[in-house]
């Protein structure tokens, strides 16, 4: 029996007894092998996606099937997931209705492991914040809405 077929051969037996590390070790004549393996599942994630509205796309001020949205729109640099407070549970960078400065951070942008702040480009109020807390973002989607 070849190595593959034999580790296949004890993967499922060990899958069918409920165990999952297995110690090995086996005597040459110049020494001995020994081998720790430690065996887990990789366990389907189901993926929760966010849904869209519908849009309107008899609305006259629609732009090749996009809602029109009025102001100053600040966008995402990248692909990545917005979170608009600094951690869990603080309060928010920035809430409708608030005063923003230009340079002022208004939501982070998550990209493998690093936080990007997402910074005002204008003064102006808070119209609209376009996504939530947590939420997966593309490149150039609108995150914010200053009037």
């Amino acid at each position: 029996m070849s190595f593959h077929a034999t580790v296949e051969s004890m993967s499922k037996i060990m899958d069918e007894m409920g165990i999952t590390e297995l110690e090995l070790e086996r005597q040459f004549l110049f020494g001995v092998y020994r081998k720790h393996i430690h065996l887990s599942k990789q366990v389907a994630a189901a993926v929760a996606m966010p849904t869209m509205p519908a849009l309107d796309t008899k609305k006259p001020n629609s732009e090749s099937g996009a809602q029109s949205i009025k102001g100053h729109v600040l966008k995402s640099p990248m692909v990545g997931v917005a979170y608009l407070a600094p951690e869990p549970g603080a309060k928010p960078f920035t809430t409708v209705g608030a005063q923003v400065k230009s340079g002022d951070t208004v939501a982070l942008i998550e990209a493998m492991k690093t936080f990007n702040p997402l910074k005002s480009d204008k003064d102006g109020v808070v119209k609209e914040i376009l996504v939530s807390d947590g939420q997966a973002v593309e490149f150039d989607q609108p995150i914010i809405v200053i009037e």
